[in-house]
């Protein structure tokens, strides 16, 4: 009951995240300059970045050696498969980039605005994953402190990324003439998939313990699949890469003291 606690808190404030970064839309009136974009895209992309390798790989190896097993097999193949998986989703789930204006997915007659949402609820379905599974590994340990503690660096981690997040669908939304309390709505129903994913990820740890480590990894490999795929290109569009590129590194760095320092 501590961990489904523990899960509920860590992707309920990753939820709320996304819907506070929403919220901008009812002070952005007329676009967001592509500088603040750029930073918000590639900050998140850092944050990303870091908590896949601190938050989950790391955590993977040293799960799997603990039980006596090479950590870079669960590792390795568990993140192939997570690119794999998020791969295929991008493949089969119709969604649009509106910074290149290209759909993706399966063919699809929906409108723009519901395929924009639909591009955002994808890229967060890691993101829950990713919580859900670390607090899920702290109360396998018996609830360790440390455990614990970097799972609250991961969920505030990932919390930190969602805001611009949030804003990065709100503002586009608002942008193709819909209503801002409406965008700010549909911005907030974009998270529902994390705390969703997060609950899952604790129901399915509980009866697959040991493959916890393959679990960690698929949600890392998930996680920088759509940093590689989306996050980053759409930092490093336009005349200021080197703001995004600043952006990624920054936001790698805040994400890595907040592991270490919790952790």
């Amino acid at each position: 009951m501590r961990g489904l606690f523990w899960v509920a808190c860590g992707t309920g404030f990753i939820f709320l995240m996304t819907c506070l970064g929403s919220a901008v839309v009812f002070f952005f009136h007329k676009q967001a300059s592509r500088t603040i974009q750029t930073l918000f895209l590639g900050f998140a992309a850092g944050i990303m970045v870091s908590a896949s390798v601190f938050g989950l790989l790391v955590p993977a190896i040293e799960e799997a050696e603990a039980n006596g097993l090479l950590g870079w097999v669960p590792a390795a193949g568990g993140f192939v498969l997570g690119v794999l998986f998020l791969l295929g989703l991008d493949r089969l789930i119709p969604h649009l980039h509106l910074s290149t204006n290209t759909r993706e997915g399966v063919s699809s007659s929906m409108k723009r605005t519901t395929l924009l949402v639909s591009a955002v609820t994808l890229h967060n379905v890691p993101e829950g994953m990713a919580v859900g599974l670390s607090f899920a590994l702290a109360a396998q340990h018996g609830g360790e402190d440390a455990l614990y503690a970097s799972a609250v660096a991961l969920a505030l981690g990932v919390g930190i990324q969602n805001f611009p997040e949030g804003a990065a669908i709100s503002l586009p939304l608002r942008r193709e003439g819909m209503k801002t309390e409406r965008a700010f709505l549909l911005g907030c129903l974009s998270g529902v998939t994390e705390p969703v994913c997060g609950l899952l990820m604790v129901f399915i740890a509980a009866f697959t313990a040991p493959v916890m480590p393959w679990l960690l990894a698929f949600a890392a490999g998930a996680m920088l699949y759509v940093v590689v795929e989306e996050l980053i290109p759409e930092a490093h569009l336009g005349e200021h890469s080197n703001l995004g590129t600043l952006a990624v590194m920054a936001g790698f760095v805040v994400m890595m003291i907040l592991d270490v320092a919790l952790g």
